[in-house]
This record gives C-alpha cells, structure tokens and sequence, in this order.
C-alpha cells in the first residue's frame, strides 16, 4: 500500500530553511526525511535526526519531538541555521499540526472609529469568530474618539494611573485582556492594530520568539515609510532614534492568540505624564530619565500623515500574504458592544487589580 508523503517547511527566523518529508501508517511517523540548506556536523548526525523521529506518534507534542532529536544527538553535533525545535517544527506543519503565514487568508479591517473600549473588547470578540471557524485570522486596526488609558491586565490601577488626574483631563481608564504596560490613547495620537491568529502559527515557539516572529511584518513594513526599526526583547519596537511602541499577547484556551501593537505617531507628553504614573524603576531599563525621551512620534520621523502610515501597513501586509480587505461583522460589533458594559466597564473588571 502506497502512503501519502506528506511535507513542511519551516524558515528559521535569521537561520535557514529546514524540510520535513515523511509518511504517516496508522498514526506512526515512517521514513522520515529531514532536509535543508542548514549545516550540520558530522553529516551522519542527519541519520540520527530521522531515525529519532521514526516511530513516533503523530500525536507527539512539539516538545517530545525536538526531545527526541536532542537525545538522539551526541555532544560533538553541531547544528548550523536551525535546530531540534525548527525540525520539530517542520514535522509539524508537515502534518497539519502547526502552520505558516503562507497557510492562511487573512482579513484585514481598516481603521473603523468606535470608543476604545468596544476595540478592547473585540479583540475578545474576534478571538471567538476566528476559533469558531465565523472568520479567518485577521488584522484589524483600531480607531477612536474618545481619551483613555488602556491598562494591561495584570497591572495595578493605583501604581499605574493618577485616576483623579485621569478625571480632570476626560480620560477613561480601561483593562484589556492581554498583559504588557499602559497606552495612552488620544485621538490619532498613535497607532494601534490588532493581530488575531490560530496559535498553531506559533507553535512551539517561546513566548519571547512568537513577539518576534508576529512583529516581523511591520518592521518591514516600518522600513518602507523611511524608519529602521527593530525588535527589542520582550516586547518594544524600536527605532535608532529610541522606542516606537510596544506589542502585548493573550493565547485564549480556543487555540487563538491576539497579537497588538501601540505605536507612537504623536503623543502629548506633558498630558500623559499628568495621568500616567512612570516611576524611575521602569524607565531605568531603557536608557533614559525622563519619559518624554521615551515617546518618539513616527510623525517627526517619517514627515507622514497617520492615515498614511496606516495605508502604507496595509499595503506592505496586503502585498506580503494572501488577504482580503473586510470589515466587522454585525454581530460582532453587538458583542462587543454587550462585553464593553458586562466586563471593560465595570469596577469589578478595572480594579481587579487594585
């Protein structure tokens, strides 16, 4: 009985492609291929990483297979451009059990205006109709009228924000779903996308590595409109000129990850020091004394408009993997807006850490 080779690719991210062939007979990994333009030391240690892999389960966790390699290899292996996990990661997408931006058709949503906390909340919304098969994974921007500090989840209210000054000044205070540090939102003063994907896209990658590999795109597209930004452990996206924003995650138990990112465009920083609490602690790990130096407006860098900037995210994105512009669904919106008075705006939500 002829069986079906089945076949994945897997590009590490500043190494080289690693290729994964093999057959399935009853639930069994058999003749296992591994290949690639990777270098690996002595040659013969290939035999070893197919043989390790032959006679698993298909059923075998990302984990149990770059485990297996690792065992399988001898301390004087050495493993060029790639490693155990990017195998085990190409034996995976191989069998269907993770994927790559080139699996999918992404919808992409343009900056539609709705009060900040209807886009926290659908950023649970969307989670749902993607798990639910209602959508594809999509990016969606966020637009908004209103003025709000949108905390991260599991930071504290009293540390974070001078509420009575929030009050002063007409600005909301909101808790999102996802962890990472305060935005200071008011209208077109910075530029915020969602990102919602089935975490199979991300599969076996640290927490550390999946923030790198989702904000890979809008480096790039941050290098068409003239800036040379970079990645910064664990979450900044920077700039030779300093922080542009930063990125924030929440994996749901539905298998789907919500990726966002805040980036600067043109904050007043006198106002958001009046409301934000920044203490000497979190700015000592970023170089600076003074907050101010830590905003740096992607106006005053790239001479474009936001809603320029904007497009220019959507093109490169567009342009780079299979999409199709869309827009919010009914339904979703109601949800939404149900969720913003159920949960983002109740006490009970906003001081769950006090």
């Amino acid at each position: 009985m002829k069986h079906e080779i089945m076949h994945g690719e897997y590009k590490v991210p500043g190494g080289k492609l690693v290729v994964a062939d093999m057959e399935v007979h009853q639930g069994i990994l058999q003749n296992v291929s591994i290949s690639g333009d990777f270098f690996l030391e002595p040659d013969s240690a290939l035999t070893h990483i197919n043989e390790a892999l032959n006679g698993l389960p298909v059923s075998a966790s990302h984990k149990t297979l770059s485990t297996a390699i690792q065992e399988a290899l001898g301390d004087d292996v050495m493993m060029f451009g790639f490693s155990a996990e990017a195998v085990a990661t190409a034996v995976r997408r191989a069998l269907g059990q993770a994927s790559s931006w080139l699996d999918h058709e992404f919808t992409v949503i343009p900056p539609v205006t709705l009060p900040a906390a209807q886009h926290a909340a659908l950023d649970e919304v969307i989670a749902n109709s993607v798990a639910q098969g209602v959508r594809g994974p999509t990016l969606r921007f966020w637009d908004w009228d209103d003025s709000v500090v949108v905390i991260g989840c599991f930071q504290s209210v009293r540390n974070e924000v001078d509420m009575e000054a929030a009050a002063q000044e007409g600005v909301q205070v909101v808790r999102r779903a996802t962890g990472g540090g305060a935005m200071f939102m008011q209208p077109g003063n910075c530029i915020t996308y969602s990102l919602t994907v089935p975490t199979s896209i991300v599969d076996g990658m640290s927490i550390e590595q999946s923030y790198q590999f989702l904000d890979a795109w809008v480096l790039a597209a941050l290098g068409e409109v003239g800036i040379k930004a970079h990645y910064k452990p664990l979450n900044d996206i920077s700039s030779e000129q300093g922080k542009i924003g930063g990125a924030a995650q929440k994996r749901f138990a539905n298998g789907v990850l919500v990726h966002h990112a805040t980036m600067a465009y043109d904050i007043d920083a006198d106002k958001m020091l009046q409301v934000l609490r920044i203490g000497r602690e979190k700015l000592s790990d970023k170089g600076t004394k003074s907050a101010n130096k830590r905003v740096d407006p992607m106006r005053s860098q790239t001479g474009l408009s936001r809603e320029a900037i904007i497009d220019a995210f959507i093109a490169y994105f567009s342009s780079t993997y299979t999409s199709q512009a869309g827009d919010y669904l009914p339904e979703e919106l109601a949800a939404g807006k149900r969720l913003v008075e159920e949960k983002y705006l109740t006490d009970e939500w906003l001081y769950k850490v006090n």
